[in-house]
């Protein structure tokens, strides 16, 4: 009985069976349309050794988490995006959350100050606070953190193309406070590369953009070592519509032309590889989920020894912030979203964040209420302190399944990277449409499985019911926008003119030379040069990038 196999098994046990009760569907597949099959034995993983795929928490190659105790020590840092309006209402809600017993700021911008216009700038007219708070100078910084000392909180910035913007004014503002730019921890996004792919807040041309990015990385080297001078970005390209092996193919592809740029920009790998960090999606299939994770970290840790030759093993290590689905959230019968987030986030946890944001269930509608976003922060809480997912490392490891999916996943992810070197990398495999049309294409196939009913999305397109309107919604009110462009013009009046026009020359001098932005654009946003005047310099350097057209 013990030597049988699974094959001597599904025909004695399994077929029979079917026969008096079929399966609920003829064939099962993850999200990312995996097929699962009924079951999973040790006959599924035939190349499968426990030191060199598995090993123990904490060494190479980490598939079991980056520290060999993980949430044991402390748990993963409960890190809410948040943002709306001007810097006063995001401050009063950064305190509160604060109070409630968050660990980390993460700073939402709203859309102009993404793509580097200033609050007056016609272009910004009715989006100015709307998807996340607008920071036009230095002066909005101040008041972003007011009575928040920098160096006692973490921050994270989702700021892309402007990242070196924002990241010189955190600089700026540090040193008004008394803290130095050693003392400061946080990370910038400062992934431009997923941009074109799948977010489109791009402003340069994808090569310039590449140089600023690791402007940052040699500035924060010397300069603001405690930084993590980029979280290499999945969740957009999941959010877009990616498959599970594409969202770890693609994101790591970008990765290596992070690593590679900085190499032929002369830094030492091991300078600055130990500060990069990556920002996944936990989306709404569980299991799949946490292997994906696992996959993501071994394959990473593979990639900095054996293609980079990074000695330090800090340099292996593939650290990640995690946020929920958004894609995942419907406005049918909304408080389903609150049971979706706590199991993206408890796959998260299992799978080994070293941080979390979880969705609010209103924000299909809107950016998150107090109520919202309180219940968010709770479901992180419970997790962490009332469940024992925090007690053990890797639980799930060792299970048939999840490592069979482990490896799978890792499979798929280096067939896309290597396609994607045979392309000529990640930038010309962007400027040639590659990741947005395999995302295009499999986006599409998702969507027209829950149109087609295939797939089930409850209170969607199954079980569904009439539900109560949301109480209490955030409305980003018009006076914001006047609010902010009179503080910005009062910004203007105040600060000496010659010594801005000044810094911005000089900035321009840079930027048309090989030397390091970072030193103008700080001396910049400390003489309160506005963030658009900074980024229409670097336009007049660097041009501008309009939509890659993919069909």
């Amino acid at each position: 009985m013990a030597n049988r196999t699974k094959q001597e098994w599904r025909e004695t046990i399994l077929t029979p069976a079917l026969k008096r009760a079929a399966e609920r569907q003829e064939k099962f597949e993850t999200s990312s349309g995996m097929e699962i099959d009924t079951a999973y034995t040790r006959e599924d993983l035939p190349d499968f050794d426990y030191d060199r795929d598995l090993g123990y928490p904490g060494e190479y190659p980490f598939t079991r988490g980056v520290q060999p105790n993980m949430y044991r020590g402390r748990i993963w840092t409960i890190r809410q995006y948040s943002g709306f309006g001007t810097a006063e209402e995001t401050n009063q809600r950064y305190r509160y959350l604060l109070e409630q017993g968050q660990t980390g700021l993460s700073v939402a911008f709203d859309l102009p100050t993404q793509i580097g216009y200033d609050s007056d700038h016609p272009l910004a007219r009715g989006e100015v606070g709307k998807v996340g708070v607008a920071i036009d100078s230095l002066r909005d910084m101040e008041i972003l953190f007011r009575d928040i000392p920098l160096d006692k909180v973490s921050t994270s910035m989702t700021i892309n193309a402007t990242a070196p913007i924002l990241l010189a004014m955190y600089i700026a503002l540090g040193k008004k406070q008394g803290v130095e730019p050693t003392e400061l921890n946080g990370t910038t996004q400062n992934d431009i590369l997923k941009e074109y792919i799948a977010r489109g807040t791009h402003i340069f041309p994808p090569r310039p953009s590449m140089r600023l990015a690791t402007d940052i990385f040699a500035y924060c080297a010397r300069h603001v070592p405690r930084w993590n001078t980029i979280s290499i970005s999945g969740y957009h390209i999941r959010e877009a519509g990616s498959t599970a092996g594409q969202e770890i193919g693609f994101t790591l592809a970008n990765g290596i032309s992070y690593v590679q740029a900085a190499i032929d920009a002369g830094l030492d790998v091991d300078a600055f590889a130990p500060r990069l960090s990556f920002f996944f999606n936990s989306h709404i299939n569980f299991l799949e989920e946490i292997a994906k994770f696992r996959a993501a970290r071994r394959l990473w840790a593979k990639i900095m020894r054996e293609r980079f030759g990074a000695k330090d093993s800090r340099s292996w290590m593939l650290r990640f912030h995690t946020q929920t689905a958004g894609c995942s959230l419907t406005a049918q019968q909304p408080h389903n979203n609150i049971v979706r987030t706590a199991l993206e986030a408890l796959a998260a946890t299992l799978g080994g964040t070293q941080s979390l944001h979880t969705n609010s269930f209103d924000e299909a509608y809107a950016p998150p209420s107090e109520e919202a976003v309180t219940i968010a922060v709770r479901t992180q809480q419970i997790l962490g302190y009332e469940s024992d997912v925090a007690n053990v490392v890797d639980p799930l490891g060792g299970s048939y399944y999840i490592e069979h999916l482990t490896n799978s996943l890792e499979k798929e992810a280096r067939e896309y990277i290597a396609k994607i070197d045979s392309l000529g990398g990640a930038v010309a495999a962007i400027e040639q449409g590659y990741q947005q049309r395999e995302i295009q294409d499999s986006s599409y196939r998702y969507q027209k499985e829950i149109e087609s009913g295939k797939r089930t999305v409850v209170g969607v397109n199954k079980f569904v019911s009439p539900y109560p309107k949301i109480a209490g919604l955030l409305r980003v009110k018009p006076e914001v926008e006047k609010r902010q462009k009179e503080r910005t013009a009062q910004v203007r009046t105040d600060r000496d003119s010659s010594k801005v026009n000044q810094a911005l020359g000089r900035l321009e001098d840079v930027a048309r030379s090989k030397d390091n932005t970072m030193p103008a654009c700080l001396e910049c946003v400390e003489a309160y040069a506005t963030l658009g005047e900074i980024c229409d310099v670097l336009r007049k350097v660097f041009s501008t990038q309009k939509e890659f057209l993919v069909f």
